[in-house]
């Protein structure tokens, strides 16, 4: 019978890390970053990026009789850091370090299509045209990105192998995975330090909605239904085509246990799984995450057109671009005749300079 003691436990599995480090430096390079663990977890012992299985038959604790080394490089496209995204999130960053930004495909950047009077909006709106130069556009295909750079500044093609190009119809699996991108690319924003506003192509900008968040406020998501009074109570159904975020430490764990938590609903989008994990991320990660009241964040589910108060209108519960189209060109043709008649009103209207 053996008997081991204490340092031949030691010596083994200093030596076992010393091999796991030769394997890792006789690797070729990981083509993106990633994160370098080291503790142990019950029977695994994390090394880098190697895990030692310990053989559950051994009688002896500590002891492993069969190693299994596993090296896994969880990596896409767009985690790979290149040099033209932080220049960009520099020119468009406010003073806080806060950018907007919004996807685009082909069909909805297609001319006459939703992104003109998305950005059509912002010369409508009431102090809105200089959130502008913060606005960076992400498109998902070359013909997107081809049409960006014609009509705005800041653009920002993001390499993905899946063509999004045409409409993606709603849950389908390139939505799916479209909006599990996003989310990626939402927090590689955070990660290099800059607070974002996230909003839809989809929504007409009429005022400022940062305006509308409080200070204090780590996520703000903006919601179908607004329901009582109290916008810290989640107990709501989230919309994720407005989502503003600070860049914090807090934020950034937050999103990568949003993301994690993707495995244990298959199929489901973002906005589903934030629901399903924002309470016990929020406490987890000491995250202030609150929903924007549909007042000031407007849409069709629950329409909300007191244009002394709201800010935004997104074309949610419409299916189709050219349903969306029509709904939204209403809306800005509604603004128009109220900003021509508080115009009229002068200087006892408070309509224009809120």
């Amino acid at each position: 019978m053996y008997s081991y003691s204490i340092r031949d436990i030691q010596g083994f599995l200093a030596g076992l890390a010393v091999a796991a480090a030769t394997i890792l430096l006789l690797l070729p390079p990981c083509p993106c970053p990633g994160t370098v663990m080291s503790s142990y977890h019950g029977d695994a012992l994390l090394l880098g990026n190697a895990t030692q299985q310990a053989d559950p038959s051994n009688k002896k604790p500590g002891l492993v009789s069969t190693i299994h080394i596993y090296i896994v490089h969880v990596c896409t496209g767009e985690q790979q850091e290149d040099k033209q995204l932080p220049e960009l999130l520099r020119r468009a960053a406010m003073d806080d370090k806060t950018i907007i930004m919004t996807f685009t495909n082909e069909a909805w950047a297609a001319p006459g299509s939703l992104m003109d009077l998305f950005l059509q909006s912002f010369h409508l709106g009431v102090r809105t045209e200089p959130l502008l130069h913060h606005l960076i556009i992400v498109a998902v295909d070359a013909s997107a990105y081809e049409r960006c750079q014609q009509v705005h500044p800041l653009c920002y093609a993001l390499a993905v192998d899946v063509d999004y190009a045409s409409e993606q119809a709603y849950m389908a699996n390139h939505y799916v995975d479209m909006m599990w991108r996003r989310n990626r690319f939402q927090a590689r924003v955070l990660d290099l330090g800059y607070s974002f506003v996230f909003t839809d192509v989809d929504i007409v900008w009429l005022r400022n909605p940062l305006l509308r968040i409080p200070v204090g406020a780590d996520i703000a998501v903006s919601c179908d239904y607004f329901y009582g009074d109290n916008p810290y109570d989640l107990n709501k159904t989230a919309n994720g085509g407005f989502v503003y975020a600070r860049a914090s430490p807090r934020t950034v764990a937050f999103y990568g246990d949003w993301y994690a938590a993707r495995e244990a609903y298959p199929g489901e989008h973002e906005q589903f799984v934030f629901d399903q994990v924002k309470h016990a991320l929020s406490e987890r990660h000491g995250v202030r995450a609150q929903f924007v009241d549909t007042a000031y964040l407007s849409g069709f589910c629950e329409l909300r057109k007191d244009f002394y108060k709201v800010c935004t209108v997104h074309a949610n519960c419409l299916v189709g671009i050219q349903d969306k189209l029509q709904k939204l060109a209403g809306v800005i043709d509604e603004w128009k005749e109220f900003r021509d008649m508080a115009a009229l009103l002068g200087s006892n209207s408070t309509a224009l300079t809120d």
